[in-house]
């Protein structure tokens, strides 16, 4: 079991950002986080690194019903987004699949609760 969904589309860096950023929220979720690894890389160690953030993505109904099935499940959230320069005009669009990351945990409520997520990621990532 892969513990991502990615796509590799034709884009901009900074446009794919901003192309994922309104897919999600087409899909009820806003970004809680973004994080520009490329920026930190260079401030604390000097290291220069190609484009890549990570967003970290939440849906405040579904964060709700998963902390309903289990209150430690937040050690989980956000669901992340990451976005990273791969080639010319070429990025690569990652989630987190939600179902991978809830394995750990024996609840039925919650796999159901992240099944439903990975499909509304798998439906986002496919139509960028």
């Amino acid at each position: 079991m892969n513990y991502y969904i990615n796509k590799t589309i034709r884009a901009g860096f900074d446009e794919a950002v901003e192309m994922v950023t309104e897919a999600l929220k087409e899909k009820g979720f806003g970004i809680l986080s973004e994080i520009d690894i490329s920026e930190k890389m260079r401030e604390k160690m000097d290291i220069e690194f190609r484009k890549y953030k990570i967003l970290g993505a939440c849906n405040p109904p579904f964060a709700y019903k998963a902390l309903q099935h289990e209150d430690k499940v937040g050690t989980l959230l956000p669901c992340n987004v990451i976005v990273q320069e791969v080639g010319d005009q070429l990025v690569e669009v990652a989630a987190v699949d939600p179902v991978a990351s809830m394995v750990s945990i024996s609840n039925p409520g919650l796999t159901r609760i992240a099944e439903e997520v990975r499909d509304i990621f798998e439906e986002m990532i496919e139509e960028l």
